[in-house]
């Protein structure tokens, strides 16, 4: 082939014959959540360091003891950061301490929201517990995504036929088909909505009704780029 010829071949807009349409895909859906996130911070203070440990590790034990009392009805049961820090007095020439206070973070992941509501009253009713949440959620691999995905796709084709069909014209092959920012590195868009529903400081009381949760639906949303050859308008 000779070098006009691909330069022909090659011209980034198609031709006369095939011209090249390029057209973005969107669908945003919505969906029930698929899982509920609880954070829980359980705390201990004290003036002594060994004391303040202990009384950490004991209510620690026992948060962990509630919510794996759960069963199958909690996906995933995590701990995060721990600390003991000393805390200074203000005042004096000398650093002397004034208390010790300790944190334990525990972040659960409950599937069973019928026992969403129950769980979180009585975490929020541990001594020195505090409970934020839930965040709703999609799992990372649920369908919703795929589904999302396809529909975009599918509305890209729509498009680009549309706009075919306005000129006379119909589509002929697909020339690219690529994920927002794929080609350039850019992060891929926003894919759904996290919602929280309240948070919780916890102490000392009489046993509380359980909370009535209600899910938040997320949404879920996909863009695709597509490029077409299209047959030669009728103009």
């Amino acid at each position: 082939m000779t070098t006009e010829g691909r330069e022909r071949e090659n011209v980034p807009y198609g031709t006369a014959d095939a011209p090249r349409l390029a057209v973005r895909g969107e669908a945003r859906l919505e969906f029930d959540p698929e899982i509920a996130r609880l954070a829980i911070t359980v705390t201990a203070r004290g003036t002594d360091r060994r004391a303040t440990l202990e009384d950490l590790t004991r209510r620690n034990a026992r948060t962990l003891e509630l919510v794996k009392g759960y069963g199958e009805a909690v996906e995933k049961l995590e701990t995060g950061a721990f600390s003991v820090t000393p805390e200074l007095t203000e005042k004096g020439r000398r650093e002397r301490v004034r208390t010790y206070r300790g944190r334990v973070h525990v972040t659960a992941t409950v599937a069973d929201f019928t026992a969403l509501g129950e769980l979180t009253t009585l975490l929020a009713e541990q001594e020195m517990t505090r409970v934020d949440g839930p965040w709703w959620a999609l799992r990372p691999d649920s369908p919703a995504h795929r589904e999302a995905r396809q529909q975009a796709v599918h509305e890209a084709v729509t498009r680009a036929r549309e706009y075919a069909g306005a000129l006379g014209a119909e589509l002929a092959a697909l020339v690219e088909l690529a994920d927002i920012g794929a080609e350039d590195g850019a992060p891929p868009p926003f894919q759904g909505r996290q919602g929280m529903a309240r948070s919780a400081f916890a102490g000392p009381s009489e046993t509380a009704p359980a909370l009535d949760l209600e899910p938040q639906r997320q949404s879920v949303y996909a863009e695709v780029n597509a490029r077409f050859l299209m047959t030669r308008p009728a103009l």
